[in-house]
């Protein structure tokens, strides 16, 4: 079976405290696809109003997909995919380690494509929590439906994947 990740195409990384010019662009992209999947899973960067007393806030002091605000909402067009989701991994931090424990109590997952944002945050972690769970799966991140804000470290992160037996195309 085929498997769509949708990482954080969150609001507040497309247009909010957190966007960046380009990752609007995305929106048809990631909607055209979705379609292609036998299964949907989106993850949500979720934070509270806390958030900058954590660690994360600490080292990235800019609040950002509070719960409950719409920063925390899916942008677009590709929010009107989130209720067909097979699931929604809220996750207050990079990667989710929710998402990983779910993958593997689901071999029947052969194929894994990622895409979303940030290219080499989350979308980057989450690629490596799928090939941790089902380590035999084809775990691809798409990128021509990720982007970054920093493409030198979006490169960077494309060449390290691909060392790790996760594919970019």
């Amino acid at each position: 079976m085929k498997l769509l990740i949708v990482v954080d195409y969150q609001n507040d990384f497309v247009d909010g405290s957190l966007g960046f010019p380009g990752a609007e662009l995305l929106d048809e992209k990631i909607a055209s696809i979705i379609k292609n999947y036998d299964d949907v899973i989106f993850t949500l960067d979720t934070h509270f109003d806390d958030y900058l007393e954590t660690f994360e806030g600490k080292m990235l002091p800019v609040k950002h997909t509070i719960k409950g605000t719409k920063g925390h909402e899916v942008y677009g067009k590709v929010k009107e995919y989130l209720k067909d989701a097979k699931m929604v991994f809220e996750k207050p931090t990079f990667p989710s380690l929710e998402l990983g424990n779910y993958l593997t109590k689901h071999p029947e997952y052969t194929e894994i494509d990622l895409c979303g944002l940030v290219s080499h945050m989350c979308v980057f972690s989450n690629a490596v929590i799928c090939k941790a769970a089902l380590p035999n799966a084809l775990i691809t991140v798409l990128k021509d439906y990720t982007d970054s804000f920093d493409k030198a470290l979006e490169a960077k992160s494309f060449n390290v994947l691909n060392g790790l037996q996760i594919e970019v195309k």
